[in-house]
């Protein structure tokens, strides 16, 4: 009976979607996380009767076939880019990317990961890196005798010190933007690599080709919606019992076929 294993891939595809919206909710307080969506599509269908075939009987042609679906397949999980609120924090190194593009950063093993974090902080060196330690592209050391910084829109980043006027030029950060943001593979801790999916980075200054601008002293929030996931995790709920009274009735069914005399 082929209701039992349709059936079995319906629970299945349910149950991933909780797991995806329980991720969600999970990060409802991440800085810069974007929700996550699960999307599936529909099984091979067995061909009982084609379309169009031809009747043997009477030579005919039928006008439509039967097909009969094998159940559902996850298609894929993907980001919603939705950009979240802004909070004011007064950190003189958090930033938020209001529009498009990520912070670029190196990893121990030299490769580039790409963020939307930008709660930055500075190391023992002065140099700006991450709350995970990795160092942001480009490189900029704020000096220890700095007084204060200010970080502009377009990403310059200039130092006041106590015995001069002007304030000093020490870099300016960039922003890369991608073809295919929801092609970038997560790897945790609000990072993202590069794949062939989503074409290689596109590093400009804030504000320029299409990126966004930089806003010092704030943080993007998570763009999860609370009461959306809620009610997606109700549905989803239903869709699983649904499918469980499927395989009750399928069971039942084959009770009675056995116990046939």
């Amino acid at each position: 009976m082929r209701a039992l294993s349709i059936a079995a891939t319906g629970m299945s595809a349910q149950q991933m979607r909780v797991e995806v919206i329980s991720n969600n909710l999970a990060n409802m307080n991440t800085t810069g996380y974007n929700a996550r969506r699960a999307e599936f599509a529909d099984l091979h269908y067995q061909q009982v009767t084609r379309a169009g075939a031809v009747n043997a009987s009477d030579g005919t042609t039928l006008p439509t076939g039967v097909q009969v679906g094998l159940g559902v397949r996850p298609a894929s999980v993907s980001v919603t880019l939705q950009q979240g609120s802004v909070a004011a924090t007064g950190g003189d190194l958090d930033l938020a990317i209001e529009g498009q593009g990520f912070i670029e950063v190196t990893l121990p093993s030299g490769i580039s990961a790409f963020t939307r974090d930008g709660a930055l902080k500075r190391s023992a060196d002065g140099l700006v890196v991450t709350s995970e330690g990795y160092p942001v592209v480009p490189d900029i050391t704020i000096p220890e005798d700095a007084r204060s910084i200010s970080i502009n829109a377009d990403g310059e980043v200039y130092a006041y010190f106590n015995d001069q006027v002007e304030a000093e030029l020490l870099g300016q950060f960039t922003l890369a933007g991608f073809s295919n943001p929801k092609g970038l593979e997560a790897i945790g801790s609000n990072l993202f690599l590069e794949t062939g999916a989503s074409g290689p980075a596109l590093v400009a200054d804030p504000g320029t080709d299409g990126l966004g601008t930089l806003r010092q002293g704030y943080l993007e929030q998570s763009s999860v919606d609370p009461v959306r996931e809620i009610t997606e995790l109700i549905e989803a709920q239903r869709g699983y019992e649904l499918n469980a009274k499927v395989i009750t009735a399928a069971d039942q069914m084959l009770s009675a076929t056995t116990q046939i005399r």
